[in-house]
């Protein structure tokens, strides 16, 4: 059983493998929102707020209107996971990251069974609740800050970390620079997997997020002990 177990790699929170995972997520379900959702970004708020003041501007009310629900899902999503964090909390959840995980894979789950009947923004926000839980949950990959659903910051310190680099030599700057790249690649390819499944899979494409979401669930857990843990209590 422990051999085994061993073969299998493990993913600490701040673990760049971890973030590449949840970067191809954020990357998808901004894609799926955006093509089959009314062109509304699940993730990036910041494109949802410029389009509600285009859109407002320009006397478009009624489409306007379609990107505050994300926002305000995402708000409440920041909330829950601060909410999280509080120490009573805590105790009650055991762990608190592999319980976001779980949230946001079992949600997208049922996003994908949901019929066409559904309101888009119905859908919208509940990819916009779970998304801001894992981006308010994964913040760091080692020691750096970094986001697994918006790029701009990632792209800015990647671009920072390789004049650093390059002028410094600086071997750190080098392993910053590396993990950030692999972040804005995976991103970039979950927007490319989540714009070719929804056009060509439909709704149920969110599927392949969630299953993502699961491999990265399973070797979190291990890399927190749960497997080792259950492996002496079996042997004792």
């Amino acid at each position: 059983m422990n051999g085994k177990f061993n073969t299998i790699p493990s993913l600490a929170s701040n673990s760049v493998y971890l973030g590449m995972m949840l970067a191809l997520v954020g990357g998808f379900t901004d894609a799926y929102t955006f093509i089959g959702r009314d062109g509304v970004f699940a993730n990036s708020q910041t494109g949802n707020m410029i389009l509600l003041a285009v859109k407002a501007a320009t006397g478009n009310l009624k489409d306007a209107l379609t990107h505050i629900p994300p926002i305000a899902a995402f708000i409440s999503g920041v909330l829950v996971a601060e909410a999280v964090k509080l120490p009573n909390v805590r105790q009650l959840v055991y762990s608190y990251r592999r319980s976001i995980l779980i949230l946001e894979c079992f949600v997208l789950i049922i996003v994908g069974f949901l019929p066409e009947s559904v309101p888009n923004v119905a859908v919208t926000m509940c990819i916009s609740f779970v998304t801001s839980l894992q981006i308010s949950t994964f913040t760091k990959i080692d020691k750096w800050a970094y986001s697994s659903t918006m790029t701009t910051g990632n792209l800015r310190t990647a671009i920072q970390a390789a004049c650093t680099a390059v002028k410094e030599h600086d071997e750190d700057a080098k392993r910053q620079f590396t993990g950030f790249s692999a972040i804005l690649v995976f991103f970039t390819f979950g927007a490319l997997l989540g714009t070719f499944s929804t056009i060509y899979m439909g709704n149920c494409s969110i599927w392949i997020a969630s299953g993502v979401l699961i491999v990265a669930l399973i070797l979190y857990h291990r890399d927190r002990g749960y497997y080792r843990k259950n492996d002496l209590r079996q042997s004792h």
